[in-house]
Protein backbone atom coordinates (compact mmCIF):
# COMPACT_ATOMS: atom_id res chain seq x y z
CA UNK A 1 0.00 0.00 0.00
CA UNK A 2 1.60 3.58 -0.67
CA UNK A 3 3.06 5.59 2.30
CA UNK A 4 1.52 9.19 0.75
CA UNK A 5 -0.62 10.58 -2.01
CA UNK A 6 -0.62 13.82 -3.39
CA UNK A 7 -4.69 14.70 -4.54
CA UNK A 8 -4.38 16.61 -7.56
CA UNK A 9 -8.28 18.73 -6.83
CA UNK A 10 -9.49 20.90 -4.55
CA UNK A 11 -13.27 21.27 -2.44
CA UNK A 12 -15.03 18.21 -1.79
CA UNK A 13 -13.70 15.71 -3.85
CA UNK A 14 -10.41 16.34 -2.06
CA UNK A 15 -11.52 16.01 1.25
CA UNK A 16 -13.31 12.69 0.12
CA UNK A 17 -10.06 11.26 -0.99
CA UNK A 18 -7.99 12.70 1.88
CA UNK A 19 -11.24 10.24 4.27
CA UNK A 20 -10.35 7.53 2.06
CA UNK A 21 -6.60 7.74 2.48
CA UNK A 22 -6.96 8.69 5.81
CA UNK A 23 -9.01 4.90 6.28
CA UNK A 24 -6.13 3.19 4.93
CA UNK A 25 -3.67 4.71 7.06
CA UNK A 26 -2.29 6.91 4.35
CA UNK A 27 -0.44 10.49 4.54
CA UNK A 28 -2.19 12.83 2.17
CA UNK A 29 -1.03 15.88 0.28
CA UNK A 30 -2.90 18.98 -0.33
CA UNK A 31 -2.32 21.56 -3.63
CA UNK A 32 -3.92 24.62 -3.62
CA UNK A 33 -4.22 27.66 -5.39
CA UNK A 34 -4.05 30.84 -3.41
CA UNK A 35 -8.20 31.32 -3.63
CA UNK A 36 -8.38 28.74 -1.69
CA UNK A 37 -5.44 28.82 1.42
CA UNK A 38 -7.88 28.77 3.82
CA UNK A 39 -10.14 25.84 2.27
CA UNK A 40 -10.85 22.88 4.44
CA UNK A 41 -8.64 20.14 1.82
CA UNK A 42 -5.54 22.58 2.92
CA UNK A 43 -6.13 22.27 6.72
CA UNK A 44 -7.07 18.63 6.73
CA UNK A 45 -4.36 17.26 4.50
CA UNK A 46 -0.95 16.46 6.38
CA UNK A 47 0.92 18.48 3.88
CA UNK A 48 -0.19 21.00 1.73
CA UNK A 49 1.58 23.04 -1.12
CA UNK A 50 0.75 25.98 -3.12
CA UNK A 51 0.85 25.64 -6.64
CA UNK A 52 -0.16 28.83 -8.43
CA UNK A 53 -2.70 31.90 -8.60
CA UNK A 54 -6.46 31.28 -8.64
CA UNK A 55 -6.83 30.71 -12.19
CA UNK A 56 -7.24 26.61 -12.85
CA UNK A 57 -4.30 27.00 -16.00
CA UNK A 58 -1.57 28.53 -13.81
CA UNK A 59 -2.88 26.18 -10.82
CA UNK A 60 -4.37 23.06 -10.78
CA UNK A 61 -4.62 22.54 -14.55
CA UNK A 62 -0.51 23.35 -13.89
CA UNK A 63 0.70 19.73 -14.57
CA UNK A 64 4.79 21.01 -14.17
CA UNK A 65 3.37 22.71 -10.35
CA UNK A 66 1.36 19.53 -9.96
CA UNK A 67 4.49 17.21 -10.27
CA UNK A 68 6.95 19.28 -8.62
CA UNK A 69 4.35 19.50 -5.56
CA UNK A 70 4.24 15.77 -5.96
CA UNK A 71 8.39 15.44 -5.86
CA UNK A 72 9.61 17.87 -3.69
CA UNK A 73 6.79 16.02 -1.05
CA UNK A 74 8.12 12.30 -2.33
CA UNK A 75 4.48 11.66 -3.03
CA UNK A 76 4.00 7.62 -4.30
CA UNK A 77 0.67 8.37 -6.01
CA UNK A 78 -1.43 11.25 -7.31
CA UNK A 79 -5.15 10.71 -6.95
CA UNK A 80 -6.76 13.34 -9.81
CA UNK A 81 -10.45 13.15 -8.16
CA UNK A 82 -12.76 14.29 -11.18
CA UNK A 83 -12.44 17.67 -13.69
CA UNK A 84 -9.33 19.32 -13.93
CA UNK A 85 -6.59 16.93 -14.69
CA UNK A 86 -8.60 13.77 -14.30
CA UNK A 87 -8.89 12.63 -17.97
CA UNK A 88 -5.97 13.91 -19.13
CA UNK A 89 -3.70 11.10 -21.09
CA UNK A 90 -0.92 14.01 -20.93
CA UNK A 91 -1.05 14.27 -17.08
CA UNK A 92 -1.26 10.18 -16.80
CA UNK A 93 1.79 9.75 -19.07
CA UNK A 94 4.01 12.27 -17.01
CA UNK A 95 3.05 10.47 -13.68
CA UNK A 96 4.38 7.15 -15.41
CA UNK A 97 7.84 8.82 -16.44
CA UNK A 98 8.16 10.37 -13.04
CA UNK A 99 7.69 7.20 -11.32
CA UNK A 100 4.68 8.48 -9.51
CA UNK A 101 1.58 6.19 -9.60
CA UNK A 102 -1.70 7.65 -11.13
CA UNK A 103 -4.44 6.42 -9.30
CA UNK A 104 -7.34 6.48 -12.49
CA UNK A 105 -6.71 4.10 -15.97
CA UNK A 106 -3.60 3.93 -17.77
CA UNK A 107 -2.81 7.10 -20.21
CA UNK A 108 -3.54 4.97 -23.22
CA UNK A 109 -6.96 3.74 -21.94
CA UNK A 110 -7.86 7.57 -20.89
CA UNK A 111 -6.84 8.41 -24.48
CA UNK A 112 -8.93 5.95 -26.08
CA UNK A 113 -12.10 6.44 -24.09
CA UNK A 114 -11.75 10.34 -25.16
CA UNK A 115 -12.15 9.58 -28.47
CA UNK A 116 -15.40 9.14 -28.42
CA UNK A 117 -15.93 7.12 -32.47
CA UNK A 118 -13.45 5.23 -30.90
CA UNK A 119 -15.17 4.02 -27.59
CA UNK A 120 -18.28 3.20 -30.07
CA UNK A 121 -16.43 1.31 -32.19
CA UNK A 122 -15.10 -0.97 -28.92
CA UNK A 123 -18.64 -1.12 -27.43
CA UNK A 124 -20.07 -2.28 -30.80
CA UNK A 125 -17.86 -5.01 -31.05
CA UNK A 126 -18.54 -6.40 -27.25
CA UNK A 127 -22.41 -6.90 -28.51
CA UNK A 128 -23.09 -3.13 -26.57
CA UNK A 129 -25.92 -1.38 -28.19
CA UNK A 130 -24.89 1.73 -29.93
CA UNK A 131 -27.20 4.14 -31.72
CA UNK A 132 -26.79 4.60 -35.74
CA UNK A 133 -24.35 6.93 -36.67
CA UNK A 134 -21.00 7.68 -38.46
CA UNK A 135 -18.84 5.01 -38.44
CA UNK A 136 -15.71 7.96 -37.54
CA UNK A 137 -15.06 11.41 -37.92
CA UNK A 138 -17.16 13.37 -40.80
CA UNK A 139 -14.63 14.88 -43.01
CA UNK A 140 -16.80 16.76 -45.62
CA UNK A 141 -20.03 18.42 -45.83
CA UNK A 142 -21.07 15.75 -48.67
CA UNK A 143 -20.00 13.07 -46.03
CA UNK A 144 -22.26 14.42 -43.72
CA UNK A 145 -25.27 14.43 -45.66
CA UNK A 146 -24.80 11.18 -47.04
CA UNK A 147 -24.80 9.84 -43.67
CA UNK A 148 -27.89 11.86 -42.37
CA UNK A 149 -30.24 10.81 -44.84
CA UNK A 150 -29.30 7.16 -44.22
CA UNK A 151 -29.89 7.62 -40.39
CA UNK A 152 -32.69 9.61 -40.81
CA UNK A 153 -33.39 13.51 -39.68
CA UNK A 154 -32.89 14.69 -37.13
CA UNK A 155 -29.15 13.90 -35.94
CA UNK A 156 -26.93 15.11 -33.54
CA UNK A 157 -23.32 16.30 -34.36
CA UNK A 158 -20.86 15.68 -31.71
CA UNK A 159 -17.01 16.79 -31.00
CA UNK A 160 -15.32 13.31 -30.86
CA UNK A 161 -12.65 14.51 -27.81
CA UNK A 162 -15.86 16.84 -26.26
CA UNK A 163 -17.44 17.11 -23.16
CA UNK A 164 -19.86 19.37 -21.02
CA UNK A 165 -22.18 20.08 -24.06
CA UNK A 166 -19.29 21.25 -26.74
CA UNK A 167 -19.14 20.82 -30.29
CA UNK A 168 -23.05 19.59 -29.87
CA UNK A 169 -25.32 20.07 -32.14
CA UNK A 170 -28.97 18.82 -33.30
CA UNK A 171 -29.59 18.74 -36.95
CA UNK A 172 -33.06 18.76 -37.96
CA UNK A 173 -33.25 19.42 -42.02
CA UNK A 174 -30.82 18.93 -44.77
CA UNK A 175 -30.18 22.80 -45.31
CA UNK A 176 -29.69 23.33 -42.09
CA UNK A 177 -26.64 20.49 -41.91
CA UNK A 178 -23.56 22.25 -43.79
CA UNK A 179 -23.80 25.38 -41.46
CA UNK A 180 -24.25 23.06 -38.34
CA UNK A 181 -21.50 21.13 -39.01
CA UNK A 182 -19.08 23.89 -39.34
CA UNK A 183 -20.00 25.37 -35.98
CA UNK A 184 -19.82 22.14 -34.17
CA UNK A 185 -16.15 21.63 -35.79
CA UNK A 186 -15.19 25.27 -34.59
CA UNK A 187 -17.04 25.12 -30.87
CA UNK A 188 -15.13 21.68 -30.75
CA UNK A 189 -11.34 22.62 -31.90
CA UNK A 190 -11.85 25.82 -29.61
CA UNK A 191 -12.54 24.14 -26.73
CA UNK A 192 -10.94 20.79 -27.27
CA UNK A 193 -7.72 22.10 -29.81
CA UNK A 194 -9.44 19.20 -31.64
CA UNK A 195 -12.05 19.91 -34.29
CA UNK A 196 -13.28 16.21 -35.22
CA UNK A 197 -17.09 15.57 -35.06
CA UNK A 198 -18.97 12.47 -35.66
CA UNK A 199 -22.54 11.54 -35.77
CA UNK A 200 -25.76 10.25 -34.02
CA UNK A 201 -28.95 9.65 -34.19
CA UNK A 202 -31.12 11.87 -31.97
CA UNK A 203 -32.86 10.56 -29.27
CA UNK A 204 -35.45 13.13 -28.80
CA UNK A 205 -36.31 13.47 -24.91
CA UNK A 206 -33.66 10.85 -23.90
CA UNK A 207 -33.15 9.41 -20.31
CA UNK A 208 -30.03 9.53 -19.05
CA UNK A 209 -28.74 6.54 -16.99
CA UNK A 210 -25.11 5.36 -16.36
CA UNK A 211 -23.58 1.97 -15.13
CA UNK A 212 -20.48 2.16 -12.67
CA UNK A 213 -17.30 0.00 -13.50
CA UNK A 214 -14.69 -0.92 -11.64
CA UNK A 215 -11.61 -3.25 -13.06
CA UNK A 216 -8.27 -4.25 -11.56
CA UNK A 217 -4.89 -4.21 -12.91
CA UNK A 218 -5.13 -8.38 -13.39
CA UNK A 219 -7.97 -8.54 -15.77
CA UNK A 220 -10.73 -8.43 -13.61
CA UNK A 221 -13.65 -5.98 -14.47
CA UNK A 222 -17.15 -5.80 -12.43
CA UNK A 223 -19.85 -3.91 -13.01
CA UNK A 224 -21.96 -1.97 -9.88
CA UNK A 225 -25.19 -0.66 -11.39
CA UNK A 226 -25.95 2.01 -12.61
CA UNK A 227 -27.50 5.67 -12.05
CA UNK A 228 -30.42 7.44 -13.10
CA UNK A 229 -28.92 11.07 -14.28
CA UNK A 230 -31.68 12.49 -16.00
CA UNK A 231 -32.23 15.86 -13.78
CA UNK A 232 -29.93 18.51 -15.64
CA UNK A 233 -29.68 21.56 -17.31
CA UNK A 234 -27.51 22.40 -20.15
CA UNK A 235 -25.88 19.12 -19.95
CA UNK A 236 -25.53 19.31 -16.27
CA UNK A 237 -26.58 16.99 -14.12
CA UNK A 238 -28.48 18.20 -10.95
CA UNK A 239 -30.10 14.94 -8.87
CA UNK A 240 -29.07 11.70 -9.48
CA UNK A 241 -30.15 8.60 -7.67
CA UNK A 242 -29.74 4.46 -7.66
CA UNK A 243 -30.90 2.17 -8.61
CA UNK A 244 -33.01 3.86 -11.62
CA UNK A 245 -36.52 3.48 -11.67
CA UNK A 246 -36.34 2.50 -15.47
CA UNK A 247 -34.30 -0.53 -15.53
CA UNK A 248 -35.25 -4.00 -15.23
CA UNK A 249 -33.79 -6.40 -13.16
CA UNK A 250 -32.86 -8.45 -17.16
CA UNK A 251 -32.09 -4.82 -18.67
CA UNK A 252 -29.45 -4.42 -15.41
CA UNK A 253 -27.56 -7.90 -16.11
CA UNK A 254 -27.57 -7.69 -20.19
CA UNK A 255 -26.04 -4.23 -20.34
CA UNK A 256 -23.83 -5.29 -17.37
CA UNK A 257 -22.72 -8.48 -19.32
CA UNK A 258 -21.74 -6.78 -22.55
CA UNK A 259 -19.95 -3.82 -20.33
CA UNK A 260 -17.77 -6.56 -18.99
CA UNK A 261 -17.02 -8.31 -21.97
CA UNK A 262 -16.49 -4.63 -23.54
CA UNK A 263 -13.86 -3.34 -20.46
CA UNK A 264 -11.91 -6.39 -20.50
CA UNK A 265 -11.29 -6.33 -24.24
CA UNK A 266 -9.04 -2.99 -23.68
CA UNK A 267 -7.70 -3.90 -20.48
CA UNK A 268 -9.85 -1.16 -18.08
CA UNK A 269 -8.52 -0.80 -14.94
CA UNK A 270 -9.77 1.26 -11.84
CA UNK A 271 -13.25 3.22 -11.52
CA UNK A 272 -15.34 4.51 -14.75
CA UNK A 273 -18.09 5.64 -16.16
CA UNK A 274 -20.19 4.21 -19.32
CA UNK A 275 -23.13 6.35 -20.04
CA UNK A 276 -26.17 5.53 -22.10
CA UNK A 277 -29.36 7.49 -23.63
CA UNK A 278 -32.63 5.75 -23.03
CA UNK A 279 -35.44 6.12 -26.09
CA UNK A 280 -38.99 6.25 -25.22
CA UNK A 281 -39.30 2.16 -26.12
CA UNK A 282 -36.78 1.92 -22.93
CA UNK A 283 -33.95 0.57 -24.87
CA UNK A 284 -30.60 2.02 -24.10
CA UNK A 285 -27.75 3.31 -26.31
CA UNK A 286 -23.97 4.01 -25.64
CA UNK A 287 -23.01 7.47 -25.43
CA UNK A 288 -19.74 7.69 -23.82
CA UNK A 289 -17.18 6.72 -20.96
CA UNK A 290 -15.57 8.56 -18.10
CA UNK A 291 -12.51 7.49 -17.83
CA UNK A 292 -12.44 8.70 -13.69
CA UNK A 293 -14.45 8.46 -10.68
CA UNK A 294 -17.89 10.42 -11.00
CA UNK A 295 -19.47 13.48 -8.99
CA UNK A 296 -22.30 11.48 -8.07
CA UNK A 297 -20.42 8.14 -6.90
CA UNK A 298 -21.77 8.21 -3.37
CA UNK A 299 -25.21 6.98 -4.63
CA UNK A 300 -23.63 3.83 -5.41
CA UNK A 301 -21.38 3.78 -2.77
CA UNK A 302 -24.28 3.29 -0.58
CA UNK A 303 -26.60 1.06 -2.26
CA UNK A 304 -23.38 -1.36 -2.95
CA UNK A 305 -21.92 -0.73 0.51
CA UNK A 306 -18.36 -0.21 -1.45
CA UNK A 307 -16.48 2.81 -0.91
CA UNK A 308 -15.48 3.99 -4.23
CA UNK A 309 -12.53 6.36 -3.63
CA UNK A 310 -10.90 3.24 -1.56
CA UNK A 311 -10.93 1.11 -3.99
CA UNK A 312 -9.53 3.12 -6.45
CA UNK A 313 -6.73 3.62 -4.30
CA UNK A 314 -6.46 -0.03 -3.29
CA UNK A 315 -6.67 -1.11 -7.13
CA UNK A 316 -3.87 1.32 -8.01
CA UNK A 317 -1.91 -0.07 -5.17
CA UNK A 318 -1.80 -3.51 -7.13
CA UNK A 319 -4.88 -5.18 -5.16
CA UNK A 320 -6.92 -7.74 -6.92
CA UNK A 321 -10.79 -6.78 -7.40
CA UNK A 322 -12.08 -10.46 -5.10
CA UNK A 323 -10.09 -8.50 -2.31
CA UNK A 324 -12.17 -5.38 -2.77
CA UNK A 325 -15.19 -6.79 -3.44
CA UNK A 326 -15.93 -9.84 -1.57
CA UNK A 327 -19.17 -12.27 -3.03
CA UNK A 328 -21.62 -11.06 -5.46
CA UNK A 329 -22.37 -7.12 -5.53
CA UNK A 330 -25.72 -7.11 -4.30
CA UNK A 331 -27.97 -3.36 -4.83
CA UNK A 332 -29.42 -2.60 -1.50
CA UNK A 333 -32.29 -0.39 -1.04
CA UNK A 334 -32.43 3.49 -2.83
CA UNK A 335 -29.87 6.14 -2.95
CA UNK A 336 -30.61 10.00 -4.07
CA UNK A 337 -28.31 12.78 -4.65
CA UNK A 338 -29.08 16.25 -5.01
CA UNK A 339 -25.99 18.91 -5.85
CA UNK A 340 -26.28 21.93 -4.27
CA UNK A 341 -24.59 24.64 -6.62
CA UNK A 342 -23.53 28.53 -5.96
CA UNK A 343 -26.30 29.51 -8.81
CA UNK A 344 -30.04 31.44 -8.37
CA UNK A 345 -32.05 28.43 -8.25
CA UNK A 346 -34.04 30.14 -10.86
CA UNK A 347 -31.84 31.53 -13.47
CA UNK A 348 -28.99 29.61 -12.57
CA UNK A 349 -26.78 32.97 -12.56
CA UNK A 350 -23.67 32.25 -10.82
CA UNK A 351 -23.81 33.07 -7.19
CA UNK A 352 -20.40 33.22 -5.61
CA UNK A 353 -19.24 35.09 -2.19
CA UNK A 354 -19.00 34.50 1.28
CA UNK A 355 -21.19 32.23 3.48
CA UNK A 356 -22.15 33.77 6.03
CA UNK A 357 -24.56 30.85 7.97
CA UNK A 358 -24.45 26.62 7.43
CA UNK A 359 -26.64 24.27 9.00
CA UNK A 360 -25.70 20.90 7.65
CA UNK A 361 -28.90 18.40 7.82
CA UNK A 362 -28.05 15.05 9.71
CA UNK A 363 -29.93 12.29 11.11
CA UNK A 364 -30.62 8.44 9.44
CA UNK A 365 -30.19 7.77 5.98
CA UNK A 366 -28.39 11.09 5.29
CA UNK A 367 -24.96 11.92 3.82
CA UNK A 368 -23.19 15.39 3.18
CA UNK A 369 -20.23 15.69 1.07
CA UNK A 370 -18.64 18.91 1.78
CA UNK A 371 -15.98 21.47 1.60
CA UNK A 372 -17.81 24.16 3.07
CA UNK A 373 -17.78 25.88 6.26
CA UNK A 374 -19.45 29.50 8.02
CA UNK A 375 -16.99 32.25 6.45
CA UNK A 376 -15.71 30.34 3.85
CA UNK A 377 -15.85 31.67 0.21
CA UNK A 378 -17.30 30.02 -2.74
CA UNK A 379 -14.74 31.63 -5.29
CA UNK A 380 -15.67 32.63 -8.41
CA UNK A 381 -13.06 30.67 -10.75
CA UNK A 382 -14.02 27.45 -10.17
CA UNK A 383 -17.22 25.08 -10.77
CA UNK A 384 -20.29 25.99 -8.50
CA UNK A 385 -20.70 22.95 -6.37
CA UNK A 386 -20.83 24.19 -2.63
CA UNK A 387 -22.26 20.34 -1.42
CA UNK A 388 -23.70 17.33 -2.13
CA UNK A 389 -26.59 15.74 -0.28
CA UNK A 390 -27.18 12.24 -0.20
CA UNK A 391 -29.75 10.29 1.39
CA UNK A 392 -31.17 6.33 1.54
CA UNK A 393 -33.75 4.48 2.35
CA UNK A 394 -34.73 1.24 2.30
CA UNK A 395 -37.27 2.06 -1.14
CA UNK A 396 -37.28 5.21 -3.47
CA UNK A 397 -40.04 6.47 -1.24
CA UNK A 398 -38.03 6.50 2.27
CA UNK A 399 -35.34 8.25 0.42
CA UNK A 400 -37.27 10.56 -1.26
CA UNK A 401 -39.06 11.51 2.04
CA UNK A 402 -35.29 11.36 3.82
CA UNK A 403 -34.27 14.08 1.36
CA UNK A 404 -37.27 16.48 1.85
CA UNK A 405 -36.23 16.34 5.76
CA UNK A 406 -33.20 17.38 4.92
CA UNK A 407 -33.32 19.86 2.13
CA UNK A 408 -35.85 21.77 4.70
CA UNK A 409 -32.49 21.23 7.74
CA UNK A 410 -30.25 22.46 4.85
CA UNK A 411 -29.22 26.38 5.64
CA UNK A 412 -26.73 28.24 3.72
CA UNK A 413 -26.94 31.97 4.36
CA UNK A 414 -24.90 34.48 2.37
CA UNK A 415 -25.09 33.20 -1.19
CA UNK A 416 -27.81 31.61 -3.36
CA UNK A 417 -28.19 28.11 -3.77
CA UNK A 418 -29.98 26.05 -5.80
CA UNK A 419 -31.73 24.31 -2.50
CA UNK A 420 -35.20 25.68 -3.02
CA UNK A 421 -35.29 24.16 -6.62
CA UNK A 422 -34.47 20.70 -5.31
CA UNK A 423 -37.40 20.99 -2.67
CA UNK A 424 -39.81 21.69 -5.69
CA UNK A 425 -38.75 19.12 -7.77
CA UNK A 426 -39.00 16.19 -4.87
CA UNK A 427 -42.90 17.76 -5.18
CA UNK A 428 -43.37 17.39 -8.56
CA UNK A 429 -45.65 14.66 -9.50
CA UNK A 430 -43.92 13.56 -12.71
CA UNK A 431 -40.60 13.20 -10.52
CA UNK A 432 -42.11 11.20 -8.22
CA UNK A 433 -43.79 8.89 -10.28
CA UNK A 434 -40.27 8.39 -12.25
CA UNK A 435 -41.67 9.70 -15.41
CA UNK A 436 -39.11 11.86 -16.33
CA UNK A 437 -36.31 13.11 -19.04
CA UNK A 438 -33.20 14.88 -19.74
CA UNK A 439 -35.89 17.77 -21.28
CA UNK A 440 -37.76 18.05 -17.96
CA UNK A 441 -35.99 20.89 -16.41
CA UNK A 442 -37.18 22.82 -19.34
CA UNK A 443 -40.94 22.10 -18.66
CA UNK A 444 -40.59 22.57 -15.43
CA UNK A 445 -38.75 25.83 -15.37
CA UNK A 446 -39.77 27.35 -18.82
CA UNK A 447 -39.32 30.90 -17.08
CA UNK A 448 -35.58 30.03 -16.76
CA UNK A 449 -32.99 31.56 -18.61
CA UNK A 450 -29.61 29.71 -17.73
CA UNK A 451 -26.35 31.28 -17.69
CA UNK A 452 -23.57 28.90 -19.13
CA UNK A 453 -21.02 27.54 -16.20
CA UNK A 454 -18.11 28.98 -15.47
CA UNK A 455 -15.35 28.40 -17.86
CA UNK A 456 -12.88 27.05 -15.39
CA UNK A 457 -13.82 24.24 -14.20
CA UNK A 458 -17.02 21.97 -16.56
CA UNK A 459 -17.02 18.61 -14.44
CA UNK A 460 -18.70 17.21 -17.88
CA UNK A 461 -20.85 14.95 -15.97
Amino acid sequence: MFRKILIANRGEIALRVICAAKDLGIKTVAVYSEADRHSLHVRFADEAVCIGPAKSSVSYLNIPAVISAAEITNVEAIHPGYGFLSENPNFAEVCETSHIKFIGPKPNIIREMGLKQRARAIMEAAGVPILPGSKGIISSVDEALSLAKGIGYPVMLKASAGGGGRGMRIVRSESELPSMLAQAQGEAAAAFSNGDVYMEKLVEAPKHIEFQVLGDEHGNVEILGERECSIQRRHQKLLEEAPSPSITPALRKQISDSLRVAMKSIGYSNAGTVEFLMDADKNLYFIEVNARIQVEHPVTELITGIDLVKAQIRIAAGEKLENIITGPVKLTGHAMECRINAEHPKTFAPSPGRINGLNLPGGIGVRVDTAAYTDSVIPPYYDSLVAKLITFGKDREETIQRMRRALSMFIVEGIHTTIPLHEQILQNKQFLAGQFDTTFLTHFHDEATPSAPPAEMAMGD
